[in-house]
Parts: C-alpha cells; structure tokens; sequence
C-alpha cells in the first residue's frame, strides 16, 4: 500500500513565482509613488522599473512617513 506525500502537491515554486505581483507596477501606482515621492522630498524612492509589489511597499512606507510628517513633534 503506498501512500501519497501531500508535499508534492499544490504549486510549483515556479508558479508561485509567475503570478501578477511581478507584473510591472500599474500607471495608478506609477502616478502616486511619483508624488509620494515628492511629497516626502524622497525622489529616490520613484522608479519606472518597480513590480506591483515593490511599488506597493513603497507606498505604504512613503504615506506612513507622510502621516508621521504631518504630526506635531513630541515634547516632553
């Protein structure tokens, strides 16, 4: 009787690896990292070669900064 090894199936690392979030960031997110970017005086941080992951990051990081910016300082 043999049995089968549920670690062969499911998908392929290459599979997992072809899905869209390697796919080149949308023009949406194109536009608001550019002005992301701007607006965090962080021009570095725009780049036309970003996958949608990789932009996506960038965005979340550059609006956090943004929302930390547009906080008082703390005083003690």
């Amino acid at each position: 009787m043999t049995r089968s090894d549920s670690r062969t199936d499911g998908p392929k690392p290459d599979a997992i690896l072809s899905t869209g979030a390697d796919a080149p960031m949308s023009a949406d997110q194109e536009q608001a990292l550019r002005e992301l970017a701007k607006d965090a005086r962080e021009p570095e941080a725009f780049s036309r070669v970003l996958t949608q992951t990789e932009a996506a990051r960038r965005i979340a990081v550059l609006k956090a900064k943004l929302k930390l910016m547009s906080e008082p300082p703390h005083t003690a």
